[in-house]
């Protein structure tokens, strides 16, 4: 799938295309950057010309492309997305490859903050067999999570963070990932329509510096977490001293990775050996 291209809020509505490049042309006219690879796949996705008008209706009016199609591709899978729900980026692709890095025989998984449970489904195609636990405050995340992690043996619970999870997974978690929100309260207006129209607040809102529920996820992840395991949150550069802090208050052996190709932070945190 292409990299998501912001669309403007005022596009102008398709003229009931037929053909590839009829698709094409109403969509680069909508301002759409990647229009031949998004035309390929809604004339893919499509059944009938009269549903092809209708998913081109929907990209051109603003509707993200993965909610349009009812999937993002997302590290090799295919991931069912939902209206209401975030739609996984490209650069938590990195989180997932720095998880395998730090725990690549773990076998206890939770995706916190799950979302559509793109992360948790990420790591469990790449580990096999896991338990596999995936937890969201949102209702329409959890059912959309169902959709794509219970294919694969994983759970899904509705609830406040840690609150959220079942009691036996205390000191059993190899990897803890959190796709927490992390944009300043004040930026959530700066994001593209995309995000701010079809995507949850409580996705997006991280507080007044955008690191408020990074803190109260590094403050109780060592209980959740086995000797050895890893807490792997995604943040952005200018945030990532304050999100190490954090860590590191809460009791975790504490590391940035960045990525400059993908544009992307994750802080690391590890849970102490016994005897280390």
């Amino acid at each position: 799938m292409p990299p998501r291209s912001p669309l403007p809020p005022s596009s102008p509505r398709s003229p009931s295309p037929s053909s590839g490049d009829a698709v094409v042309a109403v969509l680069r006219a909508a301002g759409c950057v990647f229009a031949e690879d998004e035309a390929r796949l809604l004339l893919a996705a499509a059944r009938t010309p009269y549903e092809l008008a209708a998913l081109v209706d929907r990209r051109v009016t603003g509707e993200p492309l993965e909610l349009v199609l009812g999937w993002a591709e997302f590290a090799g899978q295919r991931i069912a997305v939902t209206p209401g729900v975030f739609v996984p980026r490209r650069r938590t692709e990195f989180l997932v490859e720095q998880a395998l890095a730090q725990a690549p025989d773990a076998s206890v998984v939770v995706d916190l903050c799950c979302g559509s449970g793109a992360v948790g489904l990420a790591l469990a195609a790449a580990l096999g067999r896991v338990e596999l636990h995936a937890a969201d405050v949102d209702p329409a995340a959890v059912r959309c999570a169902r959709r794509n992690v219970t294919a694969v043996g994983g759970h899904v619970h509705r609830g406040d963070l840690f609150e959220a999870l079942p009691g036996h997974l205390l000191g059993r978690v190899d990897i803890l990932a959190a796709n927490v929100p992390y944009v300043p309260t004040a930026e959530v207006g700066l994001l593209p329509a995309e995000a701010r129209e079809h995507e949850p607040l409580v996705a997006l809102d991280g507080g007044t510096d955008g690191l408020d529920v990074l803190r109260r996820v590094a403050a109780g992840a060592s209980r959740w977490l086995t000797p050895g395991g890893c807490l792997l949150v995604e943040t952005s550069e200018r945030q990532a001293r304050a999100a190490l802090d954090a860590f590191t208050q809460g009791g975790l052996t504490a590391r940035p990775a960045v990525s400059e190709e993908l544009y992307a932070v994750v802080v690391i945190g590890t849970r102490a050996r016994k005897g280390a």
